[in-house]
């Protein structure tokens, strides 16, 4: 998992995300990783159209979005 964050980082590359969120609800993401650390990372979603943080606990499933061959650039 640390690898696909740094890849995203680095690379500007999309990873779509399954998320265990505060509710109980199960949510599908795609987003850019921002920043990492070993409780949070934060990232631009790209449901959402902003900045947000998620729980490294809570992330159920992470890969790259395989739908998508080019860069985001944000």
């Amino acid at each position: 998992m640390e690898g696909l964050f740094i890849r995203s980082i680095e690379e500007n590359i999309p990873l779509e995300m399954i998320y265990l969120a505060e509710n109980q609800e199960l949510s599908q993401r795609k987003l850019i990783v921002k920043e990492v650390n070993d409780e949070y990372i934060r990232a631009f979603c790209l449901l959402r159209k902003q900045m947000r943080t998620f729980k490294r606990e809570n992330i159920l499933s992470i890969m790259p979005d395989s739908r998508t061959n080019y860069r985001y650039l944000h």
